[in-house]
């Protein structure tokens, strides 16, 4: 099989634009292909194999001269190339840039974003949970980034709470500690035992297992 070149994706692309009326030229100066419609500002278009940082960098250039410029690469298949593209497309319309693939098998061009100004429509409920995470952690755990367990969450923290109030004073009712170490949540995260810390000695009694005091030695430092 040959392996694909840039110039393979030249002639579907001009096909593509020719279909809508323009006139299509390539290499015209340091433009991979440029199409001229009357009444329009010109269309440009730069063709790469793969989605790339510079493939990026040369496209917001190219921005300079016209607010019409494409991205242009193959069309590949499968599950990672279908969230590549997704992901890649969501940053070309952040920078303005109209994107494309190319079928190399048939020609067959795909217009999967114009150019021109995006904006993001905002998630409300996705700010509302990093508020809650963010409100949760104490202190400020993670430094960053990961510590030498990976990331510390709130979830952890209160857990380690648990484990170290029942450590301290044994067996212990989900309300009792959730009321003297201070987590709202104590009961149900002993319930759920998501560490394999905790088990119910008594109808909503919990104490610590070993595994539970391990993770207490293990993340001390938390």
């Amino acid at each position: 099989m040959t392996k694909p070149r840039e110039a393979d994706l030249y002639a579907p692309v001009k096909a593509f634009l020719t279909r809508q009326g323009y006139d299509v030229k390539g290499e015209v100066g340091a433009v991979d292909v440029m199409g001229i419609r009357k009444g329009d500002p010109p269309v440009l278009v730069e063709l790469k194999l793969a989605f790339s940082l510079a493939l990026f960098h040369q496209g917001i250039d190219r921005l300079a001269v016209t607010d019409v410029v494409y991205v242009a690469v193959p069309e590949k298949t499968g599950k990672p190339a279908a969230k590549a593209l997704k992901d890649n497309i969501k940053l070309a319309r952040r920078v303005g840039l109209g994107v494309l693939t190319v079928r190399l098998r048939d020609g067959h061009v795909t217009a999967h974003a114009d150019p021109g100004g995006y904006i993001p429509r905002k998630q409300p409920k996705g700010a509302k949970r990093l508020l809650k995470a963010f409100a949760r952690l104490k202190g400020d755990p993670n430094e960053g980034g990961a510590t030498r367990h990976g990331l510390v969450t709130g979830y952890r923290q209160d857990a380690l709470l648990c484990a170290r109030f029942l450590a301290v004073h044994g067996p212990s009712s989900g309300a009792k500690v959730k009321e003297w170490a201070e987590v709202p949540v104590a009961t149900r995260i002993m319930a759920d035992d998501h560490y394999g810390w905790f088990e119910r000695v008594s109808r909503g009694v919990y104490d610590l297992t070993d595994a539970g005091r391990k993770g207490l030695s293990d993340w001390a430092d938390v």
